[in-house]
């Protein structure tokens, strides 16, 4: 980057950089981040799958106590990178209670849906789990004094009708799951309200630590009134591990990711994982959706990129401009 810095300097006479050369860089970051998030779309799908997988053997909170073990190490190496251990003493946090709260909805978030995830077939748990855009946006006027137009509440409207189809009688889904799923995607939905709140005010690494603090703690509150009884052996423990890094893996890659992209463009892509969802439960586990099930996981998966989209053209313009 030096050469080519001074090769410019030479040439120009001045050290900034040519427009064709931004428009380059920025390409190149844009593909960056794109390759990044499709990336962390497939680990979270595979540890899902993983995760339905091993949950016919161990309960869950064996499976949320490796996975946010793993979690937890990683956490340390993200501060350990940051730097600034200080950082995470409470007198030096800035809206440390919404710092709290965001780590504690996403704590059941995943108690919730690991839980849920053991009786309910993949594809359409995760279909009703990804609803939690719709709900932010539904959610948006309130939490965040954001307008919310007209055909953005039909297409939340459409969403929510889509997951109908999905949970309706007749469809042999389990009511403790799908509730649990249901509770799963209102939290997430408040997870990511609170995430733009925090938003350049908490350092992200702060708020990986706490995230993975309260998650190890929290998701594993029901061994208290459930022991654990089956405990797995050392290789069964390093592959739960493993799937623990994965899944840990998967959310710094969504750091990576959104540090090169706009979160308006990266929106519409986050249906891949449904889409990955779909074809794992169908092959993998031989439980493919029905008909009217898979209309409304098409209905739910429209609706939310339809509310990225205009946001992802509207970012695109201010950046033109």
């Amino acid at each position: 980057m030096a050469e080519q810095a001074a090769q410019h300097h030479g040439q120009i006479g001045s050290s900034a950089p040519l427009p064709a050369q931004r428009e380059a860089d920025a390409a190149r970051r844009l593909r960056q981040g794109l390759g990044l998030f499709l990336a962390a779309l497939l680990c979270f799908a595979c540890y899902d799958a993983f995760a339905k997988h091993m949950l016919a053997r161990y309960p869950a909170t064996v499976m949320n106590l490796s996975r946010y073990t793993a979690v937890g190490m990683l956490a340390l190496w993200v501060m350990h990178r940051h730097g600034d251990w200080s950082a995470l003493r409470w007198g030096r946090l800035r809206s440390g209670k919404l710092l709290l709260l965001r780590s504690l909805m996403l704590a059941v978030v995943a108690t919730c849906f690991m839980t849920a995830l053991a009786t309910m077939p993949l594809a359409e748990a995760t279909a009703i789990y990804f609803t939690a855009p719709l709900i932010m946006v539904a959610l948006s006027p309130w939490l965040l004094g954001e307008r919310v137009g007209r055909v953005q509440w039909v297409a939340v409207l459409l969403g929510f009708a889509g997951m109908l189809l999905i949970v309706r009688p007749g469809n042999a889904l389990p009511l403790a799951g799908t509730v649990l799923m249901a509770v799963s995607a209102v939290c997430y939905a408040l997870f990511q309200v609170l995430t733009r709140k925090l938003s350049g005010v908490v350092p992200t690494a702060v708020q990986f630590a706490y995230m993975a603090l309260f998650c190890l703690v929290i998701t594993n509150l029901p061994a208290l009134f459930h022991p654990i009884t089956a405990w797995p052996d050392a290789p069964q423990l390093a592959l739960l591990l493993g799937g623990g890094f994965v899944s840990g893996g998967a959310q710094l890659l969504l750091l990576q990711a959104f540090q090169r992209a706009s979160a308006s463009t990266l929106a519409p892509m986050n249906y891949v994982q449904l889409l990955l969802a779909v074809l794992i439960s169908t092959f993998w586990f031989q439980r493919p959706p029905d008909s009217l099930a898979l209309y409304g996981m098409l209905m739910i998966s429209a609706a939310g990129v339809y509310l990225a989209w205009p946001r992802r053209q509207k970012h695109t313009a201010h950046q033109a401009s």
